[in-house]
């Protein structure tokens, strides 16, 4: 098929009454990104973004910054007046900017994220092998009630007679099973002929897109219809927020089993979250109940346990994730060893064969291969080198509270369980902290440093105390 005949127009204007929600309909999420997304990015598999119109009403502001970085076109539609409407405003947008419009055009809906680039492709190449004015792509779903009909010349025509909504349905059309989906595509110059024939007089005062069908077989133009080979899902928008959660578990089932074909193990893969856009290598096995989220990038032959969560956190080869923990914008390189309760915040850098255990939390910090945290640690701001050893209770001090200071820890450096490391601070390579220290200065290399009172002990003192005690009664 030769794309470069075709634009393509996304519906983003309208405001999803029905969602009872203040957010836009199509900036609700499945599968991680926004409703819109997920259309634009199977948009721009067929064509350029130059070459695609997404027009915008209700918080338009909020649409536009949401898909700005796509590189889309934006046609604003400040009322909205229905879909027949809304191509009437991209129609004037050619004409006011002198740009040429293309020979046809796809029109999509911004609320169907499961549309398949194959299936766009397969009805742009039957429009044009049909030299059709109009193409509309159906379904047959178990129940069609609540959708508009498709009525074909016969059975076995592609050719059209009209598209009739629920309402207006005659009793002997009721039957009738297939629906429309609500994306067309037109050979441009027929439809902007008949935009302006297209009346307001139903039941919402709406200029309706699906009447055009109707216009152009008065006019002895061909209209056709081609039925979805994919899932009925591919092609259905969500009304409501119980709609939209199906639409995210068939979503996310299906990146399962991608994942799964390309050798990744997933155990009850119905329990996980699993957004579209995570990549894992082979040989990879996810336990029950992990979430991996937005850009997360897992390597070969990780394990990662029940209950983590994952979110734009790139793992290396071999890595263990142990239960529990918390990642964020962190990065980890081969054969770490994280968990379980490790809570490891934006700016974190794992290096080899380290490991993070129970109850650490790091963030902005770079921690260097072979270096060891095990338990209970605040590592902030701070730099460490290779096959340090982490006490328990270690703390990085790294707020004065006005600003950040840095923490540096050498290659070699062990620092005993309880130590307080008061930054700006640097503990040169193979220095020792003694444990239960407040470290104040920087520690020299092959230095032993303490920080911490003389102890005391005085014999007999408990008893003297109970005696005390009793005489005071």
């Amino acid at each position: 098929m030769e794309t470069s005949s075709f634009g393509i127009a996304i519906m983003a204007a309208g405001k999803g009454t029905r969602l009872n929600s203040r957010r836009p309909k199509v900036l609700h999420q499945i599968g991680g990104q926004a409703l819109l997304l997920h259309v634009i990015a199977a948009a721009k598999t067929l064509v350029p973004a130059i070459q695609i119109y997404c027009i915008i009403g209700h918080q338009a502001d909020a649409v536009r910054a949401a898909a700005a970085s796509t590189g889309v076109h934006f046609i604003l539609q400040p009322e909205q007046r229905g879909t027949g409407h809304a191509m009437q405003q991209l129609r004037s947008h050619f004409a006011s900017t002198g740009q040429t419009a293309p020979e046809n055009l796809l029109v999509l809906s911004g609320d169907v994220p499961l549309i398949q680039p194959s299936t766009l492709q397969a009805l742009c190449a039957f429009h044009l092998a049909e030299h059709a004015a109009m193409t509309i792509l159906t379904a047959v779903p178990p129940s069609p009630t609540g959708y508009g009909r498709v009525l074909r010349a016969s059975d076995a025509s592609p050719e059209v007679q009209a598209i009739v909504e629920q309402k207006a349905l005659t009793p002997a059309q009721l039957s009738t099973p297939e629906i429309n989906s609500g994306i067309y595509c037109f050979r441009t110059s027929a439809l902007f002929a008949h935009l302006d024939s297209l009346s307001t007089n139903n039941a919402h005062g709406e200029l309706y897109l699906t009447d055009v069908a109707a216009l152009l077989v008065a006019h002895r133009e061909r209209v056709v219809a081609l039925r979805s080979s994919g899932p009925v899902e591919e092609v259905l928008g969500a009304n409501t927020i119980e709609e939209m959660m199906h639409l995210d578990a068939a979503m996310r089932l299906a990146t399962a089993r991608r994942l799964m074909a390309q050798g990744v193990t997933i155990f009850r893969p119905e329990t996980s979250v699993i957004d579209a856009s995570v990549q894992i290598g082979p040989d990879t096995i996810l336990q029950p109940f992990v979430q991996l989220l937005g850009d997360t990038r897992i390597g070969a032959n990780c394990h990662i346990a029940s209950y983590n969560v994952l979110e734009n956190t790139h793992l290396g080869d071999n890595v263990l994730v142990l239960p529990s923990c918390v990642i964020t914008d962190t990065t980890v390189e081969d054969g770490a060893k994280l968990g379980p309760f490790s809570h490891l915040r934006p700016a974190t850098h794992i290096g080899p064969e380290a490991q993070i255990g129970s109850f650490v939390e790091t963030k902005s910090a770079w921690i260097g291969a072979g270096t060891k945290a095990h338990h209970l640690a605040y590592l902030g701001n701070a730099t460490l080198g290779a096959n340090v050893n982490i006490g328990a209770g270690t703390i990085t001090c790294n707020y004065d509270g006005e600003k950040k200071h840095p923490t540096t820890i050498g290659d070699g450096a062990f620092i005993g369980s309880n130590s307080t490391l008061v930054a700006p601070i640097n503990i040169a390579d193979t220095a020792y902290v003694a444990a239960g220290s407040c470290i104040t200065e920087d520690v020299p290399a092959d230095s032993l440093a303490l920080g911490r009172s003389r102890q005391v002990v005085k014999p007999g003192w408990v008893s003297a105390r109970k005696q005390s005690a009793r005489q005071c009664d």
